[in-house]
C-alpha cells in the first residue's frame, strides 16, 4: 500500500486579491483499488471522470459541475466483488484532494450551506471546514439499488471525504421520495456548500478561527 500526494500551485487572482491556485493531485493504490483524482477548486466545473459506475460517474460530475471545481477521477476496483471498495476509496482521496487544494485556509468563509431541491426532493447540506472531521447523515431511501449504485455507500462515500477532509459535515432530507432525485440533491448540495465555505472574503485576515488555525 502506498499513498502520494502531489500540489500543483499557480498564481491566480481572486476578487482584487492574488492567491495562489488551489489545485490538488492525490493517487492511491491498495490490493482492492487504484484511485487518482485531480481537482481544482477554483475551475469552471469541467470533468473527466471513469470509475466503472456509471450513476457514481455521474453524482461525481453533478458535484463537479455545480461547485464549479474541475475533477479529473480514475478508479480501477474490484468491481467484481462489489462497489463497496471503489466508491468509499473514491471518498477517501477526493477528500485528500480537498484538504491539500484548500491549503492553510487563509481568508476562506470556512462555514457553507445549501437547501437545495429537485423535483419533489429537498436536501440540506451544512459543513464547516473545521480539520475536525464529522458526519451527520440523515437520508432515506426505499430501493437498495440506482442502477450500478448502491444506495447504501452514499452514507459511506461521504463518511470518506467528510473524514479525509477534515470536514464537519451535515446533511439530512428535508423531504422526497425519489431516490435519484434524493441522493443527486445530496450531491449538489454538498458541492454548494463547499463552494461556498471555500470562497473568499476580503474581511477575513488571515484564518477565521479564534484558535488561529483550522
Amino acid at each position: 500500500m502506498y499513498n502520494i500526494s502531489i500540489i500543483f500551485s499557480i498564481p491566480i487572482k481572486i476578487k482584487g486579491a492574488v492567491n495562489m491556485g488551489r489545485e490538488a493531485y492525490i493517487a492511491r493504490k491498495t490490493g482492492e483499488t487504484d484511485i487518482s483524482v485531480k481537482l481544482n477548486l477554483d475551475g469552471t466545473g469541467k470533468t473527466q471522470i471513469n470509475t466503472g459506475i456509471g450513476f457514481f460517474n455521474h453524482m461525481l460530475d453533478s458535484f463537479a459541475r455545480h461547485g464549479l471545481f474541475d475533477l479529473e477521477v480514475s478508479a480501477d476496483g474490484d468491481l467484481d466483488v462489489d462497489s463497496h471498495h471503489t466508491i468509499e476509496d473514491t471518498g477517501i482521496v477526493l477528500g485528500q484532494a480537498i484538504k491539500e487544494a484548500a491549503g492553510d485556509k487563509k481568508g476562506i468563509k470556512r462555514f457553507g450551506e445549501c437547501i437545495l431541491p429537485m423535483d419533489e426532493s429537498l436536501v440540506l447540506c451544512a459543513l464547516d471546514l473545521s480539520g475536525r472531521p464529522y458526519l451527520m447523515y440523515n437520508l432515506g431511501f426505499s430501493v437498495p439499488k440506482v442502477g450500478d449504485f448502491d444506495t447504501e455507500m452514499v452514507h459511506e462515500f461521504f463518511y470518506a471525504v467528510s473524514y479525509s477532509a477534515g470536514i464537519n459535515l451535515h446533511l439530512k432530507m428535508l423531504d422526497g421520495v425519489n431516490n435519484h432525485h434524493i441522493i443527486e440533491a445530496s450531491f449538489k448540495a454538498f458541492a454548494k456548500a463547499l463552494d461556498m465555505a471555500l470562497g473568499y472574503d476580503g474581511r477575513i485576515a488571515g484564518v477565521l478561527s479564534t484558535k488561529g488555525s483550522l
